[in-house]
């Protein structure tokens, strides 16, 4: 296998030089730059990442800490992050912990990450109780979160309340003068923040606002209130805070007799690609994955580069409107 000495031999030039050339040195003049190129083509010379980030002595790394790797929502903000931060020509270190995982568990996995010496963290977890786990990485490097749970850090977010709001006021628009809502699990930021929107709305409004029911994200839990709600009475609009649970309530509504939407409207949240495959087509909220990587990779550049970046607006869902909402009957 080639190595550095063999591309410097090739190109006539010193080792030194074919370094610079590698890290992106401006100064190498375009002709040396031209025959180390052409060597390393020739010889399929392959540089070693670890040697290469020991000779800047830093790494392009930045670390990603994901708790609930196993939902759609964190899973597909750490894909939409990942996907950003390479476009920027970086590494991601993942380390994952599922939903439940004792804070010792969730304190390890970001010390692993430190051992990778990145230059940043960013923090994909549920609620303050697993981000205080992980308050010390902001006393050691730039950490960036999706929601305002780790101390010290800077927070890129989806507008949960908003978006719970949006839900509300698209069912008042059709008709419907109460709303339950199906909230994900106690500790999760986002789940805390589509009540509080679902509640503001119906406020608002002059809605009803039954009791809030909670899931646990999973379809499971939503076939289980589903068949709750079908034998104690169902009401003519439902939220629920995810489209898997969304799912579980159109399942048990279906086995109970109950039509969507023509007894019942429901509406989901994030979009899921099966969603406009459900039946009937479900209305939900859509959260762009994407652009909030794009916002996560940029706040994190600008806290390396040491720039007062003002806090970013967070990023409104946008409502999708699908056959399983209608007017009430």
């Amino acid at each position: 296998m080639p190595n550095i000495f063999d591309v410097a031999k090739a190109a006539g030039v010193s080792h030194q030089t074919v370094s610079r050339v590698l890290n992106g040195d401006p100064t190498v003049r375009p002709a040396v730059r031209e025959r180390v190129d052409e060597a390393i083509v020739a010889l399929d010379y392959r540089p070693s990442a670890a040697a290469r980030a020991l000779a800047r002595r830093s790494t392009r790394t930045i670390g990603l800490v994901v708790v609930g790797m196993q939902y759609f929502g964190p899973g597909s903000i750490a894909n939409g992050f990942n996907a950003a931060a390479r476009a920027s020509g970086w590494d991601v270190a993942i380390a994952a912990t599922d939903d439940g995982a004792a804070e010792d568990d969730v304190r390890q996995a970001g010390e692993s990450l430190l051992a990778q010496d990145p230059r940043a963290v960013v923090v994909i977890a549920p609620g303050p109780a697993v981000g205080a786990a992980l308050a010390g990485l902001a006393q050691r490097v730039p950490v960036v979160t999706t929601v305002d749970v780790v101390p010290g850090a800077a927070a890129v977010s989806i507008d949960d309340v908003r978006a719970a709001e949006l839900a509300v006021e698209h069912l008042a628009a059709l008709g419907h003068r109460s709303v339950l809502h199906l909230a994900g699990p106690e500790g999760w930021t986002e789940a805390d923040e589509r009540i509080a929107g679902w509640r503001s709305a119906s406020e608002r409004l002059g809605l009803e606002a039954p009791e809030v029911v909670r899931g646990d994200w999973s379809s499971a839990s939503g076939y289980r209130v589903g068949r709750r709600i079908a034998a104690e009475g169902v009401p003519t609009a439902v939220f629920s805070a995810n489209d898997q649970m969304a799912l579980g309530l159109l399942a048990a509504f279906r086995d109970a007799g109950v039509r969507v939407p023509d007894d019942v409207s429901v509406v989901g949240f994030d979009d899921i690609p099966e969603a406009a495959f459900f039946a009937p087509p479900l209305t939900t909220l859509r959260q762009d994955f994407v652009a909030l990587g794009h916002g996560l990779m940029a706040r994190v550049e600008g806290l390396l580069a040491r720039q007062d970046v003002p806090p970013a607006s967070p990023l409104v869902p946008e409502l999708i409107v699908r056959a399983s909402t209608a007017p009430p009957r």
